[in-house]
């Protein structure tokens, strides 16, 4: 998978996708907005099974009470957690459907440096153009049929300049 001006190049297709407002960024910090430079690896599947089947037999189901931690603080920093949590963290089960399929990166991961930006995930858009604080966004329907393409450790590829 290569990030290009016109999309998400993959299995012979361009997928139109959303970044993070911030742009491409090669020296990603939490709470910039960027979508960071590199080679990052598809590490995890997750998706709300209340409202969809399971789209892969690695998919990992999102239960109430879970959570990301964005807290650069926190020993728990970029990682799964779950509630009660009283350290900044980000909602994984929504009452949007952002999340309901969610791609997870190995952006600083598992062993985060802190304030280097957490998770970069591929989820849903909001709409077509509007940014993300800097994951990959997709179609709903194309995102589902990227989820059934790949494979775990699949490569994202977010070249320095877009072409």
């Amino acid at each position: 998978m290569v990030l290009t001006r016109q999309g998400l190049r993959f299995m012979g297709r361009m997928w139109p996708c959303t970044l993070g407002k911030g742009g491409i960024r090669a020296d990603k910090r939490e709470g910039d907005g960027g979508t960071p430079v590199g080679v990052h690896r598809i590490v995890g599947l997750l998706y709300r099974p209340d409202r969809m089947a399971r789209p892969a037999d690695w998919a990992v189901p999102i239960r109430p009470g879970d959570l990301w931690s964005d807290d650069p603080t926190h020993e728990d920093y970029n990682l799964m957690v779950r509630a009660p949590y009283p350290y900044s963290h980000e909602r994984l089960r929504r009452g949007d459907k952002l999340y309901d399929l969610v791609l997870l990166t190995d952006w600083n991961w598992p062993r985060a440096e802190k304030g280097r930006g957490s998770a970069i995930f591929l989820h849903r858009w909001r709409r077509p153009g509007y940014p993300t604080e800097g994951c990959v966004a997709f179609r709903p329907d194309h995102l589902h049929r990227i989820a059934g393409l790949i494979r775990y450790e699949t490569r994202l590829i977010v070249p320095k300049t877009l072409v």
